[in-house]
């Protein structure tokens, strides 16, 4: 079995499929694609995903790209440990979560989008931290809302077994660390997040732990 991720150290999406195969305890190769040099858009890289973003999976010859449906194909090819509930409502309830910051969030702060805010209106880096800041802490309080009302978040947010939502909640959690979101105001989300670093999964897949990393930050 030959089980390789192209990712980047910054890269929040690629942080969740670390999380994810560490959970199941799968070994991988982890090929570094530089986004801040752009090598994402080479030629090379362009043949592997025409969109030009990461991560990619690639599981015997086959390649899997965005993070959700990689975390799905991870969780349908290794069963063990479980990372989706039994019933389809739970299985639900997960994925809607999970997505909060899969598809809402993520998506307005990565670098191809606070590059064309700095190409097309001239934002500069304080201007667009102020904009990643705002969509951090718009999905920490929808995060915060959703785990008070479902009333299931113990440990982790459905309870005690970590899940898929875990894995996006840490993702979307240590980026808005990355540009100092204050965490103290979503109370329950900050706890969930504590519990998840506890995990050597979720804890050595951190972004500043991997090649690349600035070693001062």
């Amino acid at each position: 079995m030959s089980v390789t991720l192209y990712g980047y150290w910054r890269s929040l999406a690629a942080y969740r499929v670390r999380v994810a195969l560490n959970l199941k305890g799968i070994d991988y190769e982890e090929i570094s694609i530089n986004l801040a040099a752009g090598e994402q858009f080479g030629e090379a890289y362009a043949a592997l995903n025409p969109q030009h973003v990461l991560p990619i999976l690639n599981h015997d010859g086959r390649d899997i790209t965005q993070s959700m449906a990689i975390l799905e194909y991870i969780e349908d090819t290794w069963s063990m440990p479980q990372l989706l509930p039994v019933t389809a409502y739970e299985k639900a309830q997960v994925r809607a979560l999970a997505l909060v910051t899969i598809a809402d969030t993520h998506p307005l702060i990565v670098p191809r989008v606070r590059n064309f805010l700095h190409k097309e209106w001239n934002l500069d880096e304080s201007a667009q931290t102020q904009w990643a800041q705002h969509w951090f802490t718009v999905g920490n309080e929808a995060i915060e809302r959703i785990l008070v009302k479902a009333g299931r978040a113990q440990t982790y947010s459905f309870g005690n077994e970590v899940s898929l939502a875990d894995i996006a909640l840490a993702s979307h959690a240590i980026g808005a660390g990355l540009f100092k979101v204050d965490m103290n105001k979503t109370p329950v989300f900050a706890e969930v997040f504590k519990n998840c670093m506890l995990l050597p999964a979720f804890a050595n897949a951190h972004p500043l732990k991997q090649e690349g990393a600035p070693r001062n930050a």
